[in-house]
């Protein structure tokens, strides 16, 4: 026993920060995945942006740092196809890994196609004197002390959101414990 849990309750406190992280990732890939699929195909309901909205709404996107969001994204299509060939045969090791650096620096740039996506689809949610506004905003001081102390309150909201769900699975695993010996199983 560790403070009053077993080995599995320790274990398992985990699996809802996986969880969460994974749903995370997912929606993160989903998002990304869903802008590049707006971007290629004509917006129904949104307003075609102009090329200043577009220029507008990449200001902002650099402004707020969004290619940092994008850019693991290239590392882990790389990373995940060098494990799928590993898969194969590790033997592969060295030359895929040597072929997976050479391939994330190769294709490092590509991360600039999405925002160009990111920027076409912003813009196209906005006026133009919107963007104008929020980038005006942006480059205030107050948005720039969004911009830093933004991403810090979401690091630190989703960090408490991880413990919360462990602390919820601890509750779920009692409570379906308890209903389960109810029902004469033992678990």
């Amino acid at each position: 026993m560790i403070a009053g849990l077993t080995m599995r309750h320790v274990k398992t406190r985990h699996i809802g920060r996986y969880i969460f992280a994974a749903l995370v990732a997912l929606n993160m890939i989903g998002a990304a995945r869903t802008a590049a699929a707006q971007a290629t195909a004509p917006a129904a309901s949104a307003h075609q942006p102009s090329p200043a909205a577009i220029l507008l709404a990449k200001q902002i996107l650099n402004l707020k740092h969004v290619q940092d969001m994008f850019q693991p994204l290239v590392r882990g299509v790389v990373i995940k196809t060098r494990d799928q060939f590993m898969q194969t045969n590790f033997m592969w090791a060295k030359d895929l890994n040597e072929i997976a650096d050479n391939l994330q620096k190769q294709y490092a740039a590509r991360g600039s196609e999405l925002i160009d996506q990111a920027a076409r689809i912003y813009a196209s949610h906005f006026t133009e004197q919107e963007l104008k506004d929020m980038l005006t905003f942006y480059q205030s001081p107050l948005g720039q002390k969004v911009i830093v102390e933004e991403p810090k309150a979401l690091d630190e909201t989703m960090a408490n959101a991880g413990k919360w769900a462990d602390n919820l699975s601890l509750e779920v695993i009692d409570s379906m414990r308890a209903e389960m010996k109810k029902r004469g199983h033992d678990i």
